[in-house]
C-alpha cells in the first residue's frame, strides 16, 4: 500500500478556489466576518461600523451597496497611482510566477531594480537602501542606524507630526495617539515647528515664523545638551497633522544646526514622497537641502503590496561597510512588492506622473480650494501643493477657534463628511481638517468633481449647523 501523507493534495483545488470567490465576493459574509473577527487599529472595536470595499478601479472605488465614490483619500495616502493600475497588477502576478520569494539575504532582481530606481530619485548621495515592511519601521531603523552612526541616544521630533504605531515610531510621533504609548524611555524629545497660521512663536509673517522657531529648536538642543542627540526627525512635509509646507528656509536652518553639532538629519517621506507633493521628493521644496536619511514607503509602490526603506547616505553607509548593522525583515525587499515598485516608478517616469500632481495642485486644486475658503465661513486656512491639500475648519474666522478639538471630532466635521459620501465623495478628515489627497492620476474633470461635492457638503453642513 503506497503512504499517501505527504503527498499535496491537489484533487478538490479548482472547487475550493471557486467558493473562496464567491465568498469573497459577498459583501455582507465579508462585514459579518470581520465584526466577528478582525481587530482594527485606532479604533474602539465595538463603537466601529466600517464601509466594505467591494472593489475599486482608478480614483474610485464602490461599496456594500454598490454604490460608486470618488477616493479623495488614496486609501491612507498611498494609492498614488489609484486602484488596480494594470502595470502594477502585470508586474506583480509575472513576479509571483517567476519567484514568489525569498529571503532577504539573497540577491534578487526585483530588489535590486527597485534599489537603482529609488536612488535616481533621491537627493544627494542617498544611493544605498535599506527595505522595510512599511513607513514606521522605516523610521524606526533610521533612528537606530542614526543613533549607532553617532554613539547618541536622543531623538528630536515636533508635537505636529506622525511617524508611525511602532513602539519607537509612535513615541517620536508627536499627536495624540502616542499618549497613551508615551512612559518617557524611548529617548525622544519634542519641539515646535513652524505653523504660521497657529503660530506657538507669536509670529506676523513666515520669515518671523521662521527665525523664531530656529531660534526655538537651537535653544532646545542647548538645553538638551548638542552631545547626547543622535538624530532630528522631520517629515518634509507633516502629512496627518495638517500638511503644513515650512516656510522658506526652514529645512535650510534645521540642517544648519544638524551639521553644526554632528546631528543626524533624517526626513519622513513616507507620506509626502514619490510625487506626492508635486515632486519626487517633498525635500526638493527646500532647494539643495539633503538629509543624512530619508525614509519612505506608500507612494513607492502605491501601496499594492507593502513596502518602506530607507535611503542611506554615504558617510552613514560608511559606518556599516565593515561593521555588522545589528538589525533585519524577514521580508525586507519581498520580490512582489519590489516589482510593484518597478512597475510603479516606471509608470510615474513613463506618464509624467509627477508633473501631472504639480499641475493639478497649481491649476485645480489651489485655485479651487482658494475659492472655497472665499464662499465658506468654516474654512480657515487652505494649505498644500501637488495633490496634497488641507482644509483648516473653524467656528471663527477671527479667534482660530477649531471646528472640532485636537485629538477628537464634532458634530460638525460629522455633518460634512455623511454629505460628502452621501454624494459620492470618500474624504479624508483628521481632527478639525479635510485632507483633499486624492490619487496622483486623478484627471483634472474627477479632481473638480470632487471638489464641486466638497463645495456642497460643506453648504449642507453649515445649513444645519
Amino acid at each position: 500500500m503506497t503512504d499517501t501523507t505527504l503527498r499535496p493534495q491537489t484533487t478538490s483545488t479548482t472547487g475550493r478556489n471557486e467558493t473562496l470567490a464567491r465568498a469573497y465576493a459577498d459583501p455582507d459574509r465579508a462585514y459579518e466576518l470581520d465584526r466577528r473577527h478582525v481587530f482594527h487599529s485606532w479604533s474602539a472595536q465595538a463603537l466601529m461600523d466600517p464601509m466594505v470595499v467591494s472593489r475599486a478601479e482608478g480614483s474610485y472605488v464602490w461599496d456594500r451597496e454598490g454604490n460608486k465614490l470618488l477616493d479623495f483619500t488614496s486609501q491612507l495616502v498611498f494609492t498614488n497611482l489609484g486602484h488596480q493600475h494594470p502595470r502594477i497588477i502585470q508586474a506583480i502576478q509575472q513576479q509571483a510566477a517567476d519567484l514568489c520569494t525569498v529571503a532577504p539575504g539573497y540577491v534578487n532582481g526585483a530588489r535590486s531594480e527597485a534599489a537603482r530606481l529609488i536612488t535616481e530619485h533621491t537627493p544627494g548621495d542617498l544611493d544605498h537602501v535599506f527595505f522595510t515592511n512599511g513607513g514606521a519601521d522605516a523610521n524606526e531603523h533610521a533612528i537606530r542606524m542614526a543613533r549607532l552612526h553617532t554613539g547618541r541616544h536622543k531623538v528630536l521630533s515636533t508635537y505636529r507630526s506622525y511617524h508611525g504605531g511602532t513602539q519607537l515610531a509612535v513615541n517620536v510621533t508627536g499627536d495624540p495617539r502616542r499618549w497613551a504609548n508615551d512612559n518617557g524611555t524611548q529617548g525622544t524629545v519634542h519641539f515646535f515647528g513652524p505653523f504660521l497660521y497657529r503660530s506657538p512663536f507669536h509670529s506676523s509673517n513666515e520669515a518671523e515664523e521662521c527665525q523664531r522657531a530656529l531660534e526655538h529648536l537651537e535653544q532646545l538642543i542647548a538645553f538638551e545638551g548638542p552631545s547626547t542627540i543622535a538624530a532630528i526627525l522631520l517629515e518634509s512635509i507633516p502629512g496627518t497633522a495638517g500638511i503644513m509646507i515650512p516656510p522658506p528656509g526652514y529645512l535650510q536652518g534645521v540642517r544648519e544646526l544638524c551639521d553644526r553639532h554632528g546631528i543626524i538629519l533624517i526626513t519622513d517621506e513616507v507620506m509626502s514622497g514619490f510625487g506626492r507633493s508635486g515632486k519626487w521628493f517633498a525635500v526638493e521644496h527646500a532647494g539643495d537641502v539633503v538629509p543624512d536619511l530619508l525614509t519612505f514607503a506608500k507612494g513607492v509602490n502605491s501601496g499594492y503590496v507593502p513596502l518602506g526603506g530607507v535611503a542611506i547616505s554615504d558617510a552613514i553607509y560608511a559606518t556599516f561597510a565593515e561593521r555588522a548593522y545589528p538589525g533585519g525583515l524577514t521580508y525586507s525587499g519581498h520580490p512582489l512588492a519590489c516589482a510593484a515598485a518597478v512597475a510603479t516608478i516606471e509608470t510615474m517616469e513613463d506618464e509624467g506622473v509627477v508633473e501631472h500632481a504639480a499641475r493639478l495642485g497649481d491649476e485645480v486644486f489651489g485655485p479651487g480650494l482658494s475659492r472655497l475658503a472665499e464662499k465658506h465661513d468654516w474654512i480657515g486656512e487652505v494649505r498644500g501643493t501637488g495633490a496634497f491639500w488641507a482644509l483648516e475648519l473653524v467656528r471663527d474666522e477671527q479667534t482660530r477657534e477649531p471646528l472640532a478639538p485636537y485629538g477628537g471630532s464634532s458634530p460638525e466635521m460629522g455633518a460634512i463628511l455623511a454629505a460628502c459620501t452621501r454624494r459620492g465623495l470618500l474624504p479624508f478628515a483628521n481632527f478639525n481638517r479635510i485632507h483633499v489627497v486624492p490619487p496622483l492620476t486623478i484627471s483634472g474633470e474627477d479632481a473638480r468633481a470632487g471638489l464641486d461635492i466638497l463645495d456642497e457638503a460643506l453648504t449642507e453642513a453649515a445649513a444645519q449647523a
